[in-house]
């Protein structure tokens, strides 16, 4: 089988996904789309929102570590203005730069679609003109999304992709109440690679990277951006450390909130206790969720929440919030703690119960082995078999 794969970026969970597929596939082409205009961030310093642009250059959406032979990167380079998020005509002209550069060179039998936009809309014209079936990742998909499809007359795009894969069961519903024929609906979430998230020595984690000993430890993994509601966990960390003064919540990220949620730490008289740390190369995150005692993810919303499963994977217990994601991961109490979003008091409740609770971390590791690459990849490859099986008969 020859696989091609359309993204927004190789790198975290997609090239996870991608490099275990390619185990069972003769062939797997990916095609990355990018913005030239992105490489002025490392000579302009933009702040606020636009900061957030750093997070596409070429360099922050490829990682070729590890790639297997049989995986091909392709980079179509554009020059845009308006954000890809709102951009009607990208899809337009990243097919027609493939079709330009490929066409004639690549047979496939199947195109795989991370996130639906643009991705997603880019397979759908490619579907048009060539005739190969197309899977489409929902990895973001939520109401605010569905009403910008439907102002672009997307209704035929959902009708004609071969199969929808769902990360959560919100928007599988989602997509079933829209009418799309559940026949094409999978729900399939995303995966974790067990071999590189497995339990470790939090004593040996914390003296390689310099952290107390003596501490407890709270660790958040995600863009400084508002929606994973960051300064709820901040606000909250003011409220635990009236209760204990050991604890410290390291975050791990970075984005264009950075600044405020600095401010927010000085307000609140939390320099001892609140670390931003930055960005970290993602084979680093093993490292750091070892060395914690409870993973922190305190979003507004999440259509799944990889970090989540992730840190289960190293045997550490959640807490997190009602965001849509997490929810569908922390199914027991013998896993995590939740919360509503944006409740800063709850928050600081949970972590302290969370820090006081005896976990059974044999327990949460088994859980996050559910999410393991090999059933996931298992189950897309069913996918691809059925999808190309229907379209033989027709």
């Amino acid at each position: 089988m020859k696989l091609l794969v359309i993204a927004p970026f190789y790198r975290f969970f997609v090239k996870e996904h991608i490099d275990h597929i390619s185990r069972h596939v003769d062939e797997v082409h990916v095609v990355v789309h990018h913005n030239k205009l992105s490489e002025l961030s490392k000579y302009i310093p933009l702040g606020g929102f636009f900061e957030h642009v750093r997070h596409f250059t070429r360099e922050k959406l490829i990682d070729m570590t590890d790639t297997p032979d049989n995986v091909s990167v392709h980079v179509l380079d554009l020059i845009y203005f308006t954000p890809d998020n709102r951009n009607r005509s990208l899809p337009d002209k990243i097919s027609k730069l493939y079709f330009k550069h490929f066409q004639e060179r690549f047979r496939f039998d199947i195109i795989h679609a991370h996130f639906t936009w643009p991705s997603g809309f880019v397979a759908y014209r490619l579907k048009r003109n060539l005739g190969i079936p197309i899977v489409v990742t929902t990895h973001a998909l939520h109401k605010s999304r569905v009403e910008f499809f439907n102002k672009i007359n997307a209704l035929d795009f959902w009708h004609q992709t071969d199969a929808i894969i769902n990360v959560s069961k919100k928007c599988y519903d989602l997509l079933k109440e829209m009418g799309i024929d559940e026949t094409k609906l999978w729900y399939i979430p995303n995966g974790v690679d067990l071999e590189k998230f497995f339990p470790m020595s939090t004593s040996e984690a914390r003296e390689r990277l310099g952290i107390p000993q003596d501490k407890k430890i709270l660790l958040s993994v995600g863009n400084l951006v508002e929606k994973k509601g960051f300064e709820y966990g901040i606000t909250a960390m003011k409220k635990v450390v009236r209760v204990r003064r050991d604890v410290e919540l390291y975050i791990i990220g970075d984005g264009y909130l950075k600044e405020k949620l600095k401010q927010l730490i000085s307000t609140n008289g939390l320099n001892d206790f609140v670390h931003l740390v930055g960005f970290k190369p993602h084979s680093q995150i093993p490292l750091w969720m070892n060395a914690a005692d409870v993973f922190l993810l305190p979003s507004i919303v999440e259509n799944f929440g990889v970090v989540n499963i992730e840190a289960m994977a190293c045997g550490k217990p959640i807490v997190s919030t009602y965001n849509g994601g997490s929810e569908e991961i922390i199914t027991s109490e013998d896993y995590g703690l939740l919360c509503p979003s944006r409740d800063p008091e709850c928050l600081a409740e949970k972590i302290l119960i969370a820090l006081e609770k005896e976990w059974n971390r044999a327990k949460i590791r088994k859980h996050a082995e559910i999410f393991g690459w090999k059933n996931i990849t298992a189950k897309t490859l069913n996918v691809y078999q059925e999808v190309i099986s229907r379209n033989e008969k027709v």
